[in-house]
């Protein structure tokens, strides 16, 4: 099975998240992909994070229907960082074959993620264009390590996800809906979720709220 995995606060998930998952999964013949609610982000202020079960009943919600699996699996786990949940699952899942999905915002900054370098050599990562981001993330310190690995988008990916490190970049429609507009205009949002008696489409288990940060 060939996972896409796409990290995140979902704070909260939207349409967006949907789009660029289903798009991804057609461009690089994905079985599935995950999405990955993190139980929380130092790199972002903890003020205006919701509650884990809200986050996790708004991916369900924008989820439902597609072949996307949410889970916060990395609450169980317990890791703090993004490289060490991607070994744990790779080590859970030994018959699956990941690739990271993540947008031109997150290249960016990927070079302040803990490990980065490491998690290239994990999996192949695939970046999603994102209005206003590509210039950033096109002269960032961490393409300026991963452009050797670049495959062009017409050249063939299988080969590409069988190892690592890979680097493709998906360019589509661009989508300019974002979980900070959304909560700008509705900063209590997560109030109004129900998410009670959840369990996690991935290790079936309950949802609960106590979940320490995670960094990247």
């Amino acid at each position: 099975m060939l996972t896409g995995l796409l990290g995140g606060s979902f704070n909260p998930a939207h349409g967006g998240h949907r789009r660029i998952s289903l798009f991804a999964r057609e461009a690089l013949g994905l079985d599935e992909v995950w999405w990955l609610v993190s139980p929380g982000n130092v790199l972002k202020p903890a003020a205006g994070m919701a509650p884990l079960p809200a986050r996790f009943a708004s991916a369900r919600a924008a989820a439902r229907g597609a072949p996307i699996r949410v889970t916060a699996i990395e609450a169980e786990l317990g890791t703090r960082y993004t490289i060490d949940s991607l070994r744990l699952l790779k080590r859970r899942y030994p018959k699956r074959q990941f690739v990271w999905l993540m947008g031109t915002d997150n290249l960016a900054q990927f070079h302040r993620w803990r490990g980065w370098r490491g998690i290239a050599r994990e999996m192949p990562i695939a970046v999603i264009a994102r209005p206003g981001y590509d210039g950033a993330a096109m002269t960032s310190l961490a393409m300026a390590w991963l452009r050797r690995w670049r495959r062009r988008h017409s050249q063939d990916f299988s080969g590409a996800k069988r190892s690592a490190p890979a680097l493709v970049i998906l360019h589509f429609d661009p989508d300019a809906r974002s979980a900070t507009a959304l909560r700008a205009a509705d900063p209590d949002w997560y109030r109004r979720i129900p998410f009670v008696h959840q369990r996690d489409m991935l290790t079936h288990r309950p949802i609960v709220t106590a979940a320490r940060a995670r960094a990247r």
